[in-house]
């Protein structure tokens, strides 16, 4: 059996230094001081390896962003938020070489905790030796890491025995790299080329990231985390502007004053008029942000009510729009929504809850049971700095973290409705609908469509079914409260 063992920082990841890692962990798992305290001894950690220091400078780094903050909490942070940010930087051609062997190892200095799941489930490496972070009888990470990093050698030579690596991947100047890359028969440096041919017929690809959380879009390098600081006063301010303004405005006026404070709204295909009579129209929407059915309403210049789910109650409160709770009671939800298509018009997402990545989650087919009127209708959003998504945080705070971005814009694309012969009036099944109006969607967006579900989306992220407790005794006003001093503490950003 041929095996590998590759560097991580440097050599599978394009990036050898994992400073911006770390200032992912203090933001997420802690907040914006230790975000900025970290970014402050920025300085003092390049000076340190100037000066042939570096491992000083990564116990330092170590330390700073992860003193204190639960182990539970950095775990979290490393399965849902990390991923991503990995995945984005990965040098293929070193991975191209890495998967075609068939015990694949990484090495890293990093806390083994922050890298293992995304390594053993997009690498797809078999084991992940790295440093391991020390943890107090209270849960929290102490800061220190439990051995010296000569103890990473020590555990490679452990693994593999007598037996010699078949290669090692890394980087010639590398702190790690001449510690395991003299037990390789051969070893390999940047830049990587692939020399056998027949090799790249049994490449495997990376696993996609499919789920992620977090609020930070970019990766928060020196520069980029400088001015992530220095927008984030002046992104709360117009934040409120907007929101404010959207709130006293009428519908139809919002798409024309947004490009005045900066947004912008795309308007593809043909919105259709208000329907007459009593029966109103299904809009079927892509789910990308809570924003969607507001956005859709501004575009078609009146308040449609949109179904939920488990939103707080709070958001209802708040929204300029009616909302339709409904119970996840097949039945119950059914009677609600014929109900309120007698009524009029009304918004739905079929697939329960938002996707951050080109790929639409499987469509409840409960819609196309209830009417023949549907209006497919293609969502989809770009902003700069902040996610308006999240797993784990305050979800109340989605839209402030939307209108924090220099220059949201949405884009919503009008496909026709469906004709009769693609209803359930022809004979359909509900499920063949729906898979229809997903498909659809889809190549409007360029987006893959899968059979994931909300249950899949957060149990990878937070490790539950996302639902909301409708018995919970927290109000409205201490939601807000509790928001409130989540923001003027330590402005946890989660």
């Amino acid at each position: 059996m041929e095996s590998v063992v590759a560097d991580l920082e440097g050599t599978l990841l394009n990036d050898s230094k994992a400073f911006s890692y770390f200032m992912l962990i203090a933001f997420e798992a802690s907040g914006l001081v230790r975000f900025a305290l970290l970014l402050m001894l920025w300085p003092v950690i390049q000076l340190l390896e100037v000066c042939g220091k570096g491992d000083a400078g990564l116990r330092l780094t170590i330390f700073v962003a992860t003193a204190g903050v639960p182990m539970l909490e950095i775990q979290a942070v490393s399965r849902a938020v990390l991923p991503k940010f990995y995945f984005d930087d990965i040098d293929m051609e070193a991975w191209r070489i890495f998967s075609s062997y068939d015990k694949r190892i990484v090495v890293t200095k990093t806390p083994r905790i922050m890298v293992e799941r995304f390594v053993k489930e997009h690498l797809r490496a078999d084991d992940v030796i790295g440093s391991e972070l020390s943890e107090n009888r209270f849960g929290l990470a102490t800061g220190f890491i439990q051995d010296d990093f000569d103890s990473i050698t020590r555990s490679i030579g452990a693994l593999f025995g007598d037996v010699q690596p078949s290669l090692g991947l890394g980087r010639p100047q590398s702190g790690s790299g001449p510690l395991f890359l003299s037990m390789c028969k051969k070893e390999q440096h940047s830049p990587f080329t692939t020399s056998k041919k027949k090799d790249l017929h049994h490449i495997i690809s990376p696993l996609p990231v499919i789920f992620h959380d977090g609020r930070l879009t970019k990766r928060p390098t020196s520069s980029a985390a400088l001015l992530i600081l220095l927008w984030i006063p002046l992104g709360i301010v117009l934040a409120l502007i907007r929101i404010g303004i959207g709130l006293i405005l009428p519908m139809w006026a919002i798409p024309r004053m947004a490009p005045v404070f900066g947004g912008k709204v795309v308007v593809k295909g043909t919105p259709p008029p208000a329907a007459p009579g009593n029966s109103g129209v299904l809009f079927v929407c892509t789910h990308r942000t809570l924003m969607d059915p507001v956005v859709l309403s501004t575009v078609l210049y009146r308040k449609i009510p949109a179904v939920t789910y488990s939103i707080s109650r709070l958001s209802e409160i708040l929204s300029p729009i009616p909302t339709v709770r409904l119970t996840r009671i097949r039945d119950v939800d059914a009677q609600k929504i014929k109900r309120q298509l007698e009524k009029g018009d009304l918004i739905v997402c079929p697939e329960g809850t938002t996707c951050r990545e080109p790929f639409l989650l499987r469509f409840s087919g409960l819609f196309a049971e209830l009417t023949d009127r549907i209006v497919p209708v293609a969502m989809n959003y770009r902003v700069g700095f902040f996610h308006a998504t999240t797993a784990r945080g305050w979800k109340a705070m989605d839209p402030i973290f939307f209108f924090m971005n220099p220059r949201p814009i949405y884009e919503v694309t009008f496909l026709n409705q469906l004709p009769v012969e693609a209803t359930c009036s022809s004979g359909k099944s509900p499920h063949d609908v729906a898979n229809y109006v997903q498909r659809i969607l889809a190549a409007t967006l360029g987006f893959e469509c899968t059979n994931f579900t909300r249950k899949d989306k957060y149990r990878v992220l937070s490790g539950n079914d996302g639902i909301v407790s409708q018995t919970s005794k927290t109000t409205p006003a201490k939601e807000l409260m509790s928001i409130f001093k989540k923001i003027m503490g330590d402005f946890k950003l989660h």
